[in-house]
């Protein structure tokens, strides 16, 4: 018996090393004063962003939790990025969540 209790506690330590969380990162992110239609799954809204103010704006299918866009204003976000897994095809495979909003400007 004891073998076997072995077996299986090795096969559910390897299980765990495997979906261990990869550490998230810090990034700038320069959010545009309108959303945009784009499709994902279907037809939504999208927010337009970059990570360097000389980068052309790209869409972004996915929100920042904990982050309210407000139409009208740019935004320089604080984010944190992590790595998920085991994601079903169709959703994202990376998770953003507000840090910090560094600045709030109304667009001109």
């Amino acid at each position: 018996m004891k073998p076997l209790f072995l077996g299986t506690t090795a096969a559910l330590l390897l299980s765990a090393c495997q979906n261990a969380p990869i550490p998230s990162q810090e990034e700038t992110l320069y959010i545009n004063s309108q959303l945009v239609d784009c499709v994902g799954v279907g037809p939504m809204l999208c927010m337009q962003v970059r990570s360097d103010e000389q980068q052309p704006w790209t869409l972004f299918y996915q929100d920042i939790e904990g982050f309210q866009f407000e139409p009208g204003y740019r935004y320089q976000l604080t984010v944190s990025k992590e790595q998920l897994t085991d994601v079903p095809a169709d959703a994202p495979s990376l998770r953003y969540q507000l840090i910090k909003v560094i600045s709030k400007v109304a667009s001109k």
